[in-house]
């Protein structure tokens, strides 16, 4: 059931290389706790699971229907943030970022955003320990 205040929170779809996993994480818990926003992104599945990460939607046969529900959420989103960490961007996060363009939704990039030095301060606190 969708509450009025719900309604009210910016939708945000995360996308990105799965090579940066574990900075999407980041980027959805800052989104969400900072900024109040609710985060449509990956899911992020632990080591064990299966096959590399990156490729685990390939590995299952199943990479053309999370491609569409991809674009699906991209669809009900005020936002698309792209996770390009070191300016990479791979070609699905390139389809989706041609997808957004062409729906007039805003595209806010990692690279260019405050929290990108957030993440790189919780890196830094982390190797020093």
């Amino acid at each position: 059931m969708m509450t009025e205040n719900c309604l009210k929170r910016k939708i945000i779809t995360v996308s990105g290389s799965t090579r940066f996993i574990d900075v999407i994480a980041v980027i959805q818990w800052y989104l969400e706790t900072l900024e109040g926003a609710i985060c449509l992104g990956m899911n992020l599945l632990p080591e064990w699971y299966g096959a590399e990460a990156s490729h685990q939607a390939e590995a299952e046969g199943i990479d053309k229907e999370q491609d569409s529900l991809h674009f699906d959420k991209i669809d009900i989103s005020h936002e698309l943030y792209v996770v390009n960490v070191n300016h990479y961007i791979g070609k699905s996060t390139a389809r989706e970022i041609a997808y957004a363009q062409k729906k007039g939704i805003n595209i806010r990039y990692y690279q260019d955003d405050y929290l990108r030095h957030k993440v790189i301060h919780q890196m830094q606190r982390k190797e020093r320990r």
